[in-house]
C-alpha cells in the first residue's frame, strides 16, 4: 500500500512539472514574437540571407517591429526571397531599404529595416526592392588575409629598392 502512494505521489509531482513547463512554453511563445506572425506581410529578396530564418527579428532603428516568417528561393531569379511581418502601427514607406544583419561576431542574424522619404507606404503583401545581402565573414577575412599579404610584399619590395647598392 505503501508503493502505490509513493506512486500516486510521484505521477501527481510529475503531472504538475508538465503543466508547469506548458504554461512556460506558451507564455514564451505569446511573449517573444516566436508565433505567427501577425501585422503587415512583405517581403524582400536577397542575393544571400547569411543564417536568417524563420522567427528571426526584424528591426527599424534597433529595435525589434517583426519577425521573419520564412526564407524561400525564387525559382525564376534564384534569390532569397524572405517573408516577413511587421507590426501594424509600423508604416513601412516604398522606397525603404531592409540588409540581413548580424549582433557582432557571435550574435544572431536579423534583418534591418531603413526608412525612406516617399510619403507611399507599403500595405499588406508589399515589397521591400532596396535589398542589401548578408555578409560572408569567410570572404571578408580571405579578402583581409589577401590584403596583408600584398601589403607586406609591397613593403618588402620597397625596402630592397631603397637598400643602397654596394660598390663594385
Amino acid at each position: 500500500m505503501a508503493g502505490s502512494k509513493r506512486s500516486v505521489a510521484e505521477l501527481a509531482a510529475g503531472a504538475a512539472v508538465l503543466v508547469v513547463t506548458a504554461g512556460f512554453m506558451a507564455y514564451a511563445a505569446a511573449n517573444t514574437g516566436r508565433g505567427i506572425g501577425s501585422g503587415t506581410r512583405l517581403s524582400a529578396q536577397f542575393d544571400n540571407v547569411g543564417s536568417i530564418g524563420s522567427g528571426a527579428d526584424v528591426r527599424l532603428a534597433g529595435v525589434k517591429v517583426g519577425n521573419v516568417v520564412s526564407t524561400s528561393i525564387d525559382p525564376q531569379s534564384y534569390r532569397a526571397v524572405v517573408q516577413f511581418t511587421v507590426q501594424p502601427d509600423v508604416k513601412i514607406s516604398d522606397d525603404s531599404s531592409a540588409a540581413i544583419s548580424t549582433g557582432g561576431l557571435l550574435g544572431g542574424a536579423f534583418m534591418s529595416l531603413s526608412p525612406g522619404g516617399s510619403d507611399k507606404m507599403l500595405g499588406d503583401g508589399g515589397v521591400i526592392t532596396i535589398t542589401q545581402s548578408a555578409a560572408n565573414l569567410e570572404d571578408l577575412l580571405g579578402k583581409f588575409i589577401f590584403n596583408v599579404g600584398s601589403l607586406a610584399d609591397a613593403t618588402q619590395k620597397s625596402l630592397d629598392q631603397s637598400k643602397p647598392k654596394p660598390p663594385q
